[in-house]
């Protein structure tokens, strides 16, 4: 790190939560001449780019697919843009973190200026802008209110806020994650925690609408977590979350959970199936159902006993994680959505990277329903990378005790 970068990262550190913009802007006005520098947004659609402090007559959102900023956040990589009647140049910087895409930090340069230099300097910028976003939301509204084209409902609120995020990445995966409608999702949520060791991986599917989907999606994923915390193993943390919900509820209400554990130097997977999630994998041009053994919902029933199940994954896979609301849509004309459309559905999306693929899946599911729905949908995409020196087998079975694969979608 030269000095002048330690200088610019102990001033945006030591800038208000909500003035992260404001330090950014004139520390590159004064170190590169920057004549404009503007932060946008992905909404929790990830359809727009929203501005966070807009410019008078530059307040309406962005299309994050049809756009020089758009392109930019698609592509994860610097975009220049010529200004018209002008010698000014555009930057487009990816303002992502372990994966997370945050939005887009535009600026704006003098055409002497705008080197290869310049543009890295840039790059570091929005790389140490996204980390501070992240911390400075602990402590102000402003980035979450900008991020919205409309209003949350109180449930999809309690819901984002339960989140870990929507992307992480890593050595050995990539995680990518949505949740749809985004603007009112009530019982669908997903989490993950990683450490040197392993990385788990939790689908939950609180049963009922509104308010009570989400506080039970709450109890059962903040059960979870204790549980995961306390050092228990899957089967542990599905037993726990399960006495927790029962006693809350009794039986009359329960949650759906796909449960993973993954054993990150030798891509061994231990899995726990409580409920209606599925999981599917994609390796080379086939993709296929998981079959496990289906296991009581958590909460139904008082003590109920889990036990995990084991398989492989192997670099180059892709496992895809969905609820119900996908494999279970309905067109307007009664015609189901089904496993063969999903199939095709993540075969179509097999060149994207995990971070946007969920929500391309789920544009698909959009077209198909045809009309605006409040059903749930979860979609969650994981590529396998593993580690250089992992000890694997080269063609593991499914399961142990598989019965076999439903018949392979291909291209």
């Amino acid at each position: 790190m030269t000095q002048r970068d330690d200088v610019l990262g102990r001033s945006v550190r030591s800038a208000a939560p909500y003035a992260l913009v404001d330090r950014v802007r004139d520390a590159l006005a004064a170190s590169h001449g920057a004549r404009r520098v503007q932060l946008f947004l992905a909404d929790y659609g990830f359809t727009v780019l929203t501005p966070y402090d807009p410019l008078p007559g530059k307040e309406q959102p962005l299309s994050l697919y049809n756009s020089p900023e758009g392109r930019a956040f698609g592509s994860q990589e610097p975009r220049e843009q010529q200004v018209r009647h002008g010698d000014a140049v555009d930057h487009h910087l990816p303002v992502t973190v372990r994966g997370e895409r945050i939005g887009i930090l535009s600026v704006r340069l003098p055409g002497d200026r705008s080197t290869p230099e310049a543009v890295d300097d840039l790059t570091h910028v929005a790389d140490l802008l996204g980390h501070e976003i992240l911390v400075a939301e602990r402590d102000t509204d402003a980035y979450q209110r900008a991020r919205r084209i409309s209003r949350l409902t109180l449930a999809a609120e309690m819901q984002w806020q339960l989140l870990p995020g929507r992307a992480c990445g890593a050595e050995e995966f990539a995680i990518g994650a949505q949740l749809e409608p985004a603007y009112a999702i009530h019982g669908d949520n997903f989490d993950w925690a990683a450490d040197a060791e392993q990385l788990t991986l939790a689908v939950t599917n609180g049963m009922g609408e509104g308010i009570q989907a989400s506080l039970l999606s709450n109890l059962a994923v903040n059960a979870l977590r204790n549980a995961r915390r306390s050092g228990l193993d899957i089967a542990g943390q599905a037993a726990l979350a399960d006495q927790a919900i029962y006693e809350q509820h009794r039986g009359a209400s329960h949650v759906s959970t796909l449960l993973m554990r993954f054993e990150l130097a030798t891509g061994r997977v231990e899995v726990v199936d409580a409920g209606s999630p599925q999981l599917w994998r994609r390796r080379g041009r086939t993709v296929e159902r998981v079959p496990l053994e289906a296991q009581l919902p958590l909460g139904m029933f008082e003590e109920s006993h889990y036990e995990a199940q084991e398989f492989h994954v192997l670099p180059g896979d892709r496992l895809f994680m969905v609820s119900d609301g996908v494999y279970e849509a309905v067109s307007p004309e009664g015609e189901a959505y089904g496993e063969r459309a999903l199939a095709r559905a993540i075969n179509s999306t097999g060149l994207l990277p995990a971070a946007t693929v969920p929500r391309a899946v789920l544009r698909a599911l959009a077209e198909f329903r045809k009309a605006d729905t409040t059903d749930d949908a979860l979609a969650v995409c994981l590529d396998w990378y593993g580690r250089p020196d992992a000890d694997s087998p080269t063609a593991p079975p499914l399961l142990p005790s598989d019965p076999g694969p439903t018949p392979p979608a291909r291209d």
